[in-house]
């Protein structure tokens, strides 16, 4: 069974290198092109496929990524500014994206599926849009996205360096704790296995049976797994 994911290196840890599952095609720089926003009905997501594995050898190091998600205040659709805190409580599923960008539309149907999950009620999942706000009122309005949607340019660009991702590659989503703590970054588009593994992950870690040392072990070995397989 093919699998989209190519490797996985360490997570979050104070003073430790970050590690970052990379999918090749699955990913972005934050240069948008000139085409435009290409339309992913509601349900539908991306195959995996064999085209989007890129070599070992890509890979070098991940950068320092903080053990907290650093506070941050970014505009609502509504062009309010809202802060990060404002969804204190819940675990975070926080999607970093673009309506130029292929892989993050492709995305946004497994996020809408989590999103609307009852038994997910301790996750949210925020959209932080690197684009500009009219495109993805826009794109929201026709998409029919649920989740909250948090919007910036160069704003968004600094949330993202101070997560220590200085030239994202989008998408790329970033997992935390009820308390904030960052789990695991997963750059590249998420599929719904992968998803799942790591979702499992945090519950447990908020449930208070598994520490985020081995948290961000399990997460690696299963992402490994899966690629294996």
């Amino acid at each position: 069974m093919n699998r989209a994911i190519v490797s996985l290196a360490a997570f979050a840890a104070l003073g430790a290198t970050a590690w970052f599952a990379l999918r090749g095609a699955g990913v972005h720089r934050a240069a948008p092109p000139a085409a435009h926003p290409m339309a992913v009905p509601a349900g539908e997501a991306s195959p995996a496929s064999p085209a989007d594995r890129i070599p070992e050898a890509s890979l070098v190091g991940g950068p320092r990524i903080p053990v907290d998600l650093p506070p941050f205040t970014l505009t609502a659709l509504d062009g309010r500014p809202t802060p990060i805190a404002r969804f204190a409580g819940r675990s975070l599923i926080l999607n970093f994206w673009a309506t130029w960008c292929g892989p993050c539309r492709q995305e946004i149907p497994l996020l809408e599926s989590v999103a609307k999950t009852p038994a997910d009620h301790d996750l949210q999942v925020v959209g932080v849009a690197v684009d500009h706000r009219s495109a993805v009122v826009e794109y929201a309005r026709r998409m029919g996205i649920s989740y909250p949607l948090l919007v910036g340019e160069d704003d968004a660009l600094a949330v993202a360096a101070s997560l220590g991702v200085a030239d994202p590659a989008f998408p790329f989503t970033v997992f935390t704790d009820a308390h904030r703590r960052i789990v695991a970054v997963y750059l590249g588009e998420l599929q719904h296995p992968e998803l799942q593994l790591i979702l499992g992950v945090v519950r447990r870690v908020n449930a208070g049976t598994l520490d985020l040392a081995a948290a961000r072990t399990e997460i690696r070995r299963g992402l490994e797994h899966l690629e294996a397989a």
